[in-house]
């Protein structure tokens, strides 16, 4: 007996419609609000940007304007859980980091009221997460209590993408985060898109650290762009680097590789990566889960490097 086409999970997808099903009645039944101490637009304004995403109201133009309509002015115009299978916000169907990255709001320390509450909520979403792969695994900290992330059972344990999720819990910038959850998730399953989603995340990283540091760069900058921007605003380009500091030519050349592995990862994206049109020879030549590797790898370890080099700063 064949599975229906709509129970299968699509391309990329790991979570299956009966595990999204049981995740969805749990919210519904535990009494607990799915967005905390918040109100549904702070919640969701964690996630989305709620102006971009349209309305479904013709007397409105924006999502915020929605729920504003029919969670405040009119609360039971919707159920209590109506996002759950509102489209726009693809928790129903959609990429399996955007569930993911839902569920590990629903216990962020500034969503849940009470540790225990969160650590209650997390043993239930792991009970029917790991079923498909996954579950939410502490990844850093804030004000004593854990901040959740999703990871990847039989991953990548103790390695660079341990660290990028600990890099973007800190950042508390769940696009990033996403963007981590994304790159592990299609390493086995579709590499190329791992490989583009490397790049995003280097890109999203040194935008962030610019952003901080009030240095400018330009909606055009491509990755290599970026990384030496990135480099010299954290005085880490070469000739920035003190001579007379111990292993001084290591440093340097340290420093020199890092764009290099970036070209690396650009380079495999250009060729067989997400957002590029291929010819009928490269589409016969695909990209292996080790060659998508050893971009996340690079990837999660220069991203993470420059990130903890601009905290420390």
């Amino acid at each position: 007996m064949t599975t229906p086409a709509e129970d299968r999970p699509g391309p990329g997808h790991r979570i299956t419609r009966v595990t999204r099903r049981d995740l969805f009645d749990y919210i519904r039944t535990s009494g607990l609000a799915w967005h905390g101490r918040l109100d549904e637009i702070a919640f969701l304004s964690r996630l989305y940007d709620l102006d971009a995403l349209p309305s479904e109201d013709y007397r409105f133009s924006t999502a915020r304007e929605d729920i504003q309509q029919h969670r405040y002015r009119n609360p039971y115009d919707w159920s209590e859980e109506w996002v759950l299978t509102d489209a726009r916000f693809e928790l129903d169907g959609g990429p399996d980091e955007k569930l993911l990255g839902f569920l590990s709001q629903m216990v962020h320390p500034v969503v849940r009221a009470t540790p225990e509450h969160a650590e209650t909520m997390v043993s239930a979403f792991n009970e029917i997460l790991r079923r498909d792969g996954w579950v939410l695994e502490p990844q850093g900290s804030m004000s004593g209590r854990p901040v959740y992330a999703a990871t990847l059972l039989g991953g990548l344990p103790n390695s660079a993408i341990s660290h990028a999720h600990a890099a973007a819990t800190r950042l508390d910038a769940e696009y990033i985060a996403q963007q981590v959850t994304r790159m592990e998730a299609a390493i086995s399953a579709e590499p190329e898109l791992a490989i583009g989603t490397a790049k995003e995340f280097i890109e999203s990283i040194c935008k962030t650290i610019l952003d901080e540091q009030q240095e400018p760069h330009a909606k055009s900058d491509d990755v290599l762009v970026l990384v030496r921007k990135t480099t010299k605003c954290l005085h880490l380009q070469p000739g920035q680097l003190d001579a007379s500091a111990p292993a001084a030519d290591t440093l340097k050349r340290m420093m020199m590789n890092l764009a290099q592995l970036v070209q690396g990862a650009a380079e495999l994206r250009n060729a067989y990566g997400t957002g590029h049109g291929k010819s009928k020879a490269q589409a016969n030549q695909r990209l292996t889960s080790r060659h998508a590797r050893l971009a996340v790898g690079a990837a999660s370890t220069l991203g993470v490097f420059l990130y903890e080099t601009h905290e420390e700063g």
